[in-house]
């Protein structure tokens, strides 16, 4: 019923993975595989909300706290997780990332630590960083069952006074980690105990793959606690802008409100963003199914080439997210080195894993969320550009 293979050109597009990539890569005329949005043009049913409400032609100020989107955003977690949610305790925000940071003022001080499990997305450090807090790492490790975390060095980390806040990525970037609902139901009485607040990012909550279930911090929680997401990733509308969350307490849902509109002037969302929201929870469930099961079977590509060609890989696709975290550790690879191969000769731009933190070193991520002819050549240039190296 849905195209996934048909190739939409983002050239020309003020598209920040094509148009943009020699801002971080500096080379303009790489095949990139880069932040994580998708070259996938979004789902009809929002693209024929969005032509309704522009045929409405007038674009005034809006509000967020509507019927309809309320209603939306509650049916999509009954549905896809289960999980009743407290309409009431809804707010909004521009981003997640800008809601994040606005939770790390309301909740800590400068000079306070937050805890983040690593490698992390390295938007969590400068949120951390540009607040004048500290980044209290916990790195994650990797057994066979996939990645894990040490509740015993988390609660360590808790336990010291300065730390203030776990900052959650749940499922996690860039490893693809799903939680557990054990593992989550842990670190909330850990938290709880140690009077810790927590703030999880679940944008990517939606790409939880074959397996696997997503829990919300919602149905755990204890404690200070707020959800933090957004249907851009699913529905690769980042460009709308808009993100939501559940604040659990009163007193707090108040006070970002309160900054969101008197300190920010940030209250009035972008209309469209409300319409594709709506319109995605509403009715576009048919179209996220078939992505997933596209961009699964991207996974399981780059898993039967990536290991074809170098077996003591032995790479597994990750538990969730349309992102590659592939670990080029047993090749004894020097990351610079690959960078600069994969740059120079191979014309193609895949993360480095450093750009994730210490954790990262020796891993790239590769962004699968595209149509397989370009998955095809990404892959190959990589394998290419490793042989490059060893020869």
């Amino acid at each position: 019923m849905f195209d996934f293979s048909t190739v939409v050109d983002r050239h020309g597009t003020w598209c920040t993975q094509w148009d943009y990539v020699a801002d971080r890569f500096g080379a303009a005329d790489l095949l990139p595989f880069t932040i994580s949005d998708m070259d996938f043009a979004t789902a009809p049913c929002i693209i024929d909300a969005l032509h309704q409400r522009i045929d409405h032609a007038v674009f005034g100020y809006s509000r967020w706290k509507n019927a309809e989107f309320l209603a939306a955003v509650a049916h999509w977690f009954r549905q896809r997780f289960h999980c009743a949610i407290d309409t009431e305790a809804l707010v909004y925000g521009p981003s997640v990332i800008y809601m994040v940071s606005e939770l790390i003022r309301q909740w800590s001080q400068p000079g306070d630590g937050i805890v983040v499990h690593t490698p992390a997305y390295d938007a969590f450090y400068k949120a951390i960083e540009g607040n004048g807090r500290q980044v209290v790492a916990l790195p994650l490790h990797r057994d066979a069952e996939g990645w894990q975390c040490d509740m015993t060095a988390l609660e360590h980390a808790l336990a010291q006074p300065q730390n203030k806040i776990l900052l959650l990525c749940s499922p996690q970037n860039p490893t693809g980690k799903v939680w557990s609902r054990e593992e989550l139901t842990r670190m909330a009485q850990l938290c709880a105990r140690h009077n810790v607040a927590v703030i999880s990012d679940e944008i990517h909550m939606d790409m939880v793959w074959s397996g696997h279930q997503h829990t919300p911090w919602s149905a755990v929680a204890q404690g200070p606690w707020a959800l933090l997401t957004s249907g851009s990733k699913s529905f690769n509308i980042p460009a709308l802008t808009g993100a939501y969350g559940l604040i659990g307490d009163e007193a707090t849902r108040a006070a970002y409100l309160d900054a969101l509109k008197g300190r920010d002037g940030l209250s009035s969302p972008s209309v469209l963003a409300l319409v594709a929201h709506i319109a995605a929870y509403q009715q576009g469930e048919p179209w996220l199914d078939a992505l997933r099961h596209y961009l699964e079977e991207n996974l399981r590509f780059v898993a039967t080439t990536l290991n074809h060609a170098f077996p003591q890989l032995n790479w597994q696709p990750p538990q969730a997210s349309y992102l590659a975290w592939i670990d080029l550790r047993p090749l004894d690879i020097d990351d610079k080195a690959l960078q600069k191969v994969l740059i120079e000769q191979q014309k193609v731009a895949i993360m480095p894993g450093y750009t994730y933190g210490q954790e990262g070193v020796g891993f790239v991520r590769l962004n699968a969320g595209c149509p397989r002819s370009k998955l095809e050549q990404g892959v190959a240039r990589l394998i290419a550009g490793i042989y490059a190296l060893n020869e």
